[in-house]
């Protein structure tokens, strides 16, 4: 992980991204939205400002991918003149048949390269490793591999400027009760985690072990198991499935949670 330096509080914060930046299947908030990892860290940084001057929006759409991240996010982002971005896009771009990994990392460099600009400081993200939780994922882990170190690269040439959280190194993630039933998005505790790992990216300390694993859970049975995995493919990865071969997207005609910079209320 790499820390910036963050002696200040943030004023204006700002994420961009997919369903994990939405905060896809997180505890819902009042008005049917998803909480997610991002508020969670809007609410910590509210707090540092008691003369409600802090302001949050959030652009992140479920199932876009880098492209549209960068066409459709980025540019809003920087124009809201934060002092804080989150980025986080392309793992939706790894999981589809075909990716152009080479073209995923040209758009995360132009994003990452517009929101440094100006002296905002930009969190970014490695993704967690699906061969340890998921079975049939190890074709991506050296894609996965490969965005990690790119996304350290720019870490590096952007010292001070840039955190880097490592999902990637964190076993906790590996449990599944950090995740949800469609294996893809994370559970409240997970976004509890993902919240905490960037607070403390930020300098913030910590309130508790993020990367610690949770207690041992009760052994599932082989047919516990079976079952499961039925579930799974019938109810999520089927129409995940169909989607891609229909060309549609969970996020087709969505707008963002949080499309204005606003105070934020927890």
């Amino acid at each position: 992980m790499t820390n910036t330096d963050t002696s200040a509080a943030f004023t204006r914060y700002v994420a961009v991204g997919d369903s994990f930046t939405e905060g896809m299947c997180d505890d819902l908030l009042p008005d049917g939205q998803f909480r997610g990892w991002a508020d969670r860290v809007a609410a910590a940084l509210a707090a540092e400002r008691p003369d409600g001057g802090f302001r949050y929006a959030n652009l992140a759409v479920r199932g876009k991918l880098i492209g549209q991240i960068v066409d459709e996010q980025v540019g809003a982002a920087a124009a809201m003149d934060a002092d804080l971005v989150t980025l986080a896009g392309g793992l939706n771009d790894v999981l589809r048949p075909g990716c152009d990994i080479g073209d995923v990392e040209v758009q995360l460099g132009r994003a990452a390269a517009e929101l440094i600009a100006d002296g905002r400081t930009v969190v970014m993200f490695t993704s967690t490793d699906p061969t340890r939780r998921m079975s049939g994922s190890a074709r991506l882990l050296p894609v996965i591999l490969r965005m990690k170190a790119f996304v350290e690269g720019i870490a590096r040439a952007n010292p001070g400027r840039v955190a880097v959280v490592d999902l990637f190194s964190a076993p906790c993630f590996d449990d599944r009760r950090l995740w949800d039933e469609d294996r893809l998005h994370l559970s409240p505790e997970g976004h509890r985690r993902v919240a905490a790992a960037v607070l403390e990216a930020l300098g913030r300390p910590a309130e508790f072990d993020w990367r610690a694993p949770l207690a041992q859970a009760d052994p599932r049975g082989r047919r516990e198991e079976l079952g499961a995995d039925l579930r799974w493919l019938r109810t999520h990865l089927g129409p995940w499935i169909g989607r891609r071969l229909l060309g549609h997207s969970s996020g087709d005609g969505r707008a963002p949670k949080r499309p204005e910079l606003l105070p934020y209320e927890s």
